[in-house]
């Protein structure tokens, strides 16, 4: 038994939250300390290794600032074939499990990342903090109980929220639905649909997975509930029961039954840029906001919101934080011959941006390593919470920024600006394509027999993106630029119904994984609009 699952089934609470959630108390001086401690024994670790040394082109570092200025920024390309063909002989430490992403175009098919045992533990403090957080409504307060059940939407093995999963039913004794061992057997479509089916029996009381998946079966529950024959739930006295008592809910408000009218929710938790998008629609049909946490499979986990649901936190235990300035990721875009700078989390201001840069501890794989993601400094501390440490939240891929020369967009800005177009749609894709002039040019497939223009859907999506007053990415004084200049930076493009339908089924019949069954909403590749209009005909 875990130490998180012995203080929760001991009801020790107190030391609960201290052990996992007392990191939120830090002064930015005390997490600096933790983070130059623990990068030296990671120093020591790598020095010793093949794979280390070689990162290291010769380099001995002995303090955090010889380690900085002597060694490499490296992407996944400097691990390679090592981490590929999974070496374990050449780690600083043995790994307990590999995690998959998906990889590079040209490069690498997928990106395998090695997790040791001791950087496991670490990690089932954090994801224990972020059910505590996802809960409560104050600190200190675990509302956490073993036995809770989590709708199951996440990936399956090997990838990384699959193993989260697994972690938390060890930790804090959730239960999935359906039960881990079955999820992993149905496809993805098959395990959602049957955990939402065992919820309406056996109850439910939090969610994990993706933001959009829980909009998607809200909607789709929505769409099928007035078709339901409540009689096929005789033999189901409890779904009944819950099918009944929703639809009394939702006519006493005058509206269609929502999954809020069958469950309160005591906990979700998602993950990704889309969680932002989706935030507000959650609440209105889940009747729970949803806590944001920002990882992925190179750092497992970075940050978390707390109890406020607004901007994040870092965790201490798990990356050394190393962020390049706008203005040094822009230099090294120009010239990629560039060495960037860094700063650290003491050395951050508000309102900037910055690429992260990550040393995994713990014997983890990775150095100085460019996680391809952009995250804003929102301010150095909360003074609402009392949390004294820099908040920040993710901006979106580092490389799906689309610089249009008096505006500067991307995934974040394009998504919740179309949301704010009121345009219905099923998906959409986005890159910068240049004639005349730099403009965007949006690939979408609209939804539910909306018929418009494609001058309309640009005229309106350029106008929402203006009323983002977002000072990062669309210029202060762009009124006066168009005064002056034909200044038209969005084209679009049409899709017929049922054209990212087509290219998902494709992409699964060529063996793709979970996460490359669409293309990206920012830069998509040539091959991807190739079959994109391969399948309009």
């Amino acid at each position: 038994m875990s130490k998180v699952n012995e203080l929760l089934r001991e009801g020790r609470y107190e030391d609960l939250w201290q052990l996992c959630c007392g990191f939120i108390d830090l002064s930015i001086d005390q997490f600096m300390t933790i983070q130059k401690s623990l990068l030296l024994e990671q120093i020591e670790l790598l020095k010793k290794c093949a794979l280390g040394r070689r990162i290291f082109r010769g380099a001995m570092p002995n303090s955090v600032e010889e380690f900085r200025r002597q060694v490499p920024l490296t992407t996944y390309t400097d691990y390679c074939p090592d981490l590929l063909e999974k070496r374990e002989d050449v780690l600083p430490a043995k790994p307990i499990r590999w995690i998959q992403t998906s990889g590079k175009g040209g490069e690498y098919p997928f990106k395998w990342v090695p997790i040791t045992e001791r950087f496991w533990e670490e990690a089932g403090l954090n994801f224990t903090a972020i059910a505590i957080f996802g809960s409560c409504n104050r600190r200190g307060e675990v509302l956490l109980k073993p036995g809770m059940k989590l709708l199951y939407a996440a990936a399956q093995p090997p990838f990384l929220t699959n193993a989260v999963a697994h972690r938390l039913a060890e930790d804090v004794s959730f239960q999935f639905l359906p039960e881990l061992e079955e999820a992993q057997s149905l496809s993805f479509e098959e395990g959602v649909e049957k955990g939402f089916k065992l919820a309406l029996t056996e109850g439910m009381d939090g969610f994990y997975g993706l933001a959009g998946v829980l909009v998607a079966i809200a909607k789709k529950f929505n769409k099928n509930s007035e078709k339901t024959k409540k009689t096929q739930y005789i033999y189901h006295p409890r779904a009944l029961a819950r099918l009944i008592k929703g639809l009394i809910n939702s006519r006493r408000e005058k509206r269609s039954i929502l999954p809020k009218d069958l469950w309160k929710l005591k906990v979700i938790t998602t993950m990704g840029t889309d969680s932002i998008i989706y935030r507000d629609k959650i609440r209105e049909l889940w009747g729970r906001m949803p806590l944001n946490v920002y990882g992925n499979t190179e750092t497992t986990v970075v940050a978390t919101q707390t109890w406020d649901y607004k901007d994040m936190v870092f965790f201490p235990n798990l990356n050394f934080l190393e962020f390049i300035p706008q203005d040094e990721f822009y230099k090294n875009k120009v010239d990629p011959g560039y060495k960037p700078k860094t700063l650290l989390l003491d050395e951050v201001k508000p309102g900037n941006l910055y690429e992260l840069v990550i040393t995994n501890f713990h014997g983890g794989a990775l150095i100085r390593y460019r996680v391809g993601e952009l995250i804003r400094i929102t301010a150095l501390h909360n003074d609402v919470l009392g949390i004294k440490l820099p908040q920040m939240m993710l901006e979106g891929r580092a490389d799906d920024l689309i610089d249009l020369g008096f505006i500067r967009l991307n995934e974040r800005i394009i998504w919740q600006a179309l949301e704010k177009t009121g345009i219905p749609y099923k998906e959409w894709t986005a890159k910068k394509e240049i004639s005349d002039n730099p403009r965007l040019h949006l690939y979408i497939e609209l939804a539910n027999g909306y018929y418009t223009s494609a001058e309309e859907v640009a005229d309106k999506l350029y106008k929402a993106i203006k009323n983002l007053d977002d000072g990062l990415y669309v210029y202060k004084d762009l009124a006066s630029i168009e005064s002056l200049i034909d200044f038209k930076p969005i084209e679009v493009t049409i899709l017929p119904e049922g054209v990212f339908t087509a290219y998902k089924k494709a992409r699964q019949e060529e063996g793709a994984s979970l996460s490359d069954l669409k293309p990206p909403h920012v830069n998509p590749s040539r091959r991807d609009l190739i079959m994109l209009e391969a399948e309009q005909s």
